[in-house]
């Protein structure tokens, strides 16, 4: 039965530069050498000491050392520290939420980013902005065609500060090149076709200024060819309001990052998993990605047994996890970021 859908073509976006923001990356960013704002309480050093020694082993063995988060980490402003540890080498992976991508991309490409939500849902302005919903957007469909996952193909449009775009008869004879061959990527060409008939895009290279790029993580993490993977759910992420938003190409670009971010996972053996502020997404992907892997390290008769997982969220939990599971009345036992890494094995 063909239900109705929503035509995102009528909706008027407005300009990025219109928008009303909290946050400015300049004045908010964090950085290595700042003072911490809290003191830390024993068990907390104690984290912190464990966690430090684990990541000297797992760079020392050249194990995974996997940097989890939630899109807060960005929007706080973050990203100066984490990029000093992918630059000083103590991170091999990296992953976020699509929430964490726009941030990031945003304090890159204008220096501001978080608007006010419930003022501009009133007004049906949330999410209703041009530059990021077309170029997020693009730039995932043409990662799709190129090849590349999701977080990759925002880094490297930032990092080179644009997008090829093919002309209409090269992606046509691709298209006749490898129907047979190569199907997934023939779809991708149609999705990238049908979106410059669309939006009557221009062929050759299309620039796009970031001139906050020295903000942007996932534009460092291309640079030091460092995994920067994202894990998205359509209709989540203001992205979705745009007509040039490709489900398709975002489905294409973040399985590959799925299956990245699965294979850092196979090599965690002595390695360190941080998840820092995501309730959701750092453990629901993180534990089908240990499941696959463990699948076949234990085929190989080495299962992964010796990984140190971190878990830092605000959301605090009263119960003690030493002494196993909640029962199911207690509301811990629905925290998956407690629940599901608990379950995991390892040192936590």
């Amino acid at each position: 039965m063909p239900y109705p859908y929503f035509d995102r073509f009528k909706i008027k976006f407005k300009p990025l530069s219109q928008r009303k923001d909290k946050v400015y990356i300049e004045k908010d960013a964090v950085y290595p050498t700042d003072k911490p704002k809290i003191q830390l309480n024993d068990l907390s050093k104690k984290i912190l000491s464990q966690t430090i020694e684990r990541l000297v082993i797992a760079k020392e063995k050249n194990r995974s050392r996997m940097l989890v988060f939630g899109a807060h980490s960005i929007k706080n402003g973050l990203a100066p520290v984490i990029m000093w540890l992918i630059e000083n080498k103590w991170i091999t992976h990296l992953a976020t939420n699509g929430a964490g991508i726009i941030h990031d991309w945003e304090f890159s490409y204008q220096g501001h980013s978080s608007e006010d939500v419930r003022t501009n849902v009133s007004r049906g302005e949330f999410g209703i902005w041009e530059e990021t919903g077309f170029y997020l957007n693009l730039s995932l469909v043409v990662g799709a065609f190129e090849g590349k996952g999701y977080g990759e193909s925002v880094g490297s449009f930032v990092e080179n500060e644009g997008l090829y775009i093919p002309s209409k008869d090269e992606l046509l004879n691709k298209i006749n090149d490898n129907l047979e061959k190569n199907p997934e990527l023939c779809s991708s060409i149609c999705d990238l076709l049908q979106k410059i008939n669309e939006f009557s895009i221009k062929e050759g290279f299309l620039p796009v200024k970031h001139p906050f790029k020295k903000f942007g993580l996932q534009a460092c993490a291309f640079r030091h060819h460092i995994p920067f993977t994202a894990h998205p759910m359509i209709g989540h992420d203001i992205i979705y309001t745009h007509p040039m938003n490709c489900c398709s190409a975002i489905g294409k670009t973040a399985q590959r990052d799925f299956l990245t971010f699965a294979y850092s996972v196979s090599n965690l053996e002595d390695g360190v998993y941080m998840s820092i502020g995501s309730a959701v997404m750092s453990p629901m992907v993180f534990e089908k990605s240990l499941s696959m892997s463990q699948n076949i390290a234990i085929q190989k008769g080495k299962p992964i047994s010796n990984h140190f997982i971190v878990v830092v969220d605000l959301q605090e939990s009263k119960w003690d996890w030493s002494q196993g599971e909640p029962p199911m009345d207690r509301p811990e036992y629905y925290l998956r970021f407690n629940k599901s890494f608990a379950r995991m094995g390892g040192d936590l």
